[in-house]
């Protein structure tokens, strides 16, 4: 696990896990110590470390894809809540609350808000968090393109234009996108090639 950004309000913290390897995030308020935890995806013997030591109170799945959802039995039967988004659910095998497009959810004084973004999956999830430029997009969004549209249930159509609308249009350049996998970028890296992804068709 690393500290892989801060700034005054916030603490994210990164670990990758699992044969994929998925990135799990840690989203830390500096003034309360409260933690979210997004996409228990595997491993859970370490990931249940961190949500002791660094004050996780929740979980948020970014989409319901196995390689995300692991370890969800293990941090359910240590207590922790899990949610997703209605659209994937059911491919969970058990969860704990719904994820809905723009509503809040508060970790200590921090706020990230849920961004709807389909096209991997019927119900991917981004969360923006409010006050800093940064954006957890799963797997809809990576260096170089969008995520992977060739599972059941995703579409490429539909994830280009999540990505033009609910993440390139409304987000600042400088927004950090940190992904399910693989490093992170910035909107302002990724922006100018749409039409590119567009023109490639993946």
């Amino acid at each position: 696990m690393t500290l892989h950004w801060q700034d005054t309000q916030a603490e994210i913290h990164k670990v990758v896990v699992g044969p994929m390897d998925n990135n799990v995030f840690v989203v830390r308020c500096r003034q309360t110590g409260d933690a979210v935890l997004i996409d228990a995806a595997n491993e859970h013997e370490r990931l249940l470390e961190l949500c002791s030591s660094l004050g996780v109170r929740t979980v948020l799945e970014t989409h319901g894809h196995w390689d995300h959802i692991q370890a969800i039995p293990a941090v359910r039967d240590a207590g922790y809540e899990v949610g997703v988004t209605a659209e994937d659910a059911a491919m969970l095998d058990s969860y704990d609350y719904l994820l809905e497009d723009e509503s809040v959810v508060e970790v200590g004084r921090l706020r990230l808000h849920c961004v709807h973004t389909p096209g991997h999956t019927p119900g991917s999830m981004s969360f923006r968090l409010e006050g800093s430029p940064v954006l957890f997009s799963g797997d809809t969004l990576f260096p170089g393109g969008p995520g992977a549209t060739g599972f059941e249930g995703g579409d490429f159509d539909t994830i280009i234009d999540s990505i033009e609308q609910r993440m390139f249009s409304p987000l600042a350049s400088e927004t950090v996108v940190l992904p399910g996998h693989g490093d992170q970028t910035t909107i302002g890296t990724e922006a100018p090639h749409l039409q590119e992804w567009i023109d490639r068709g993946w």
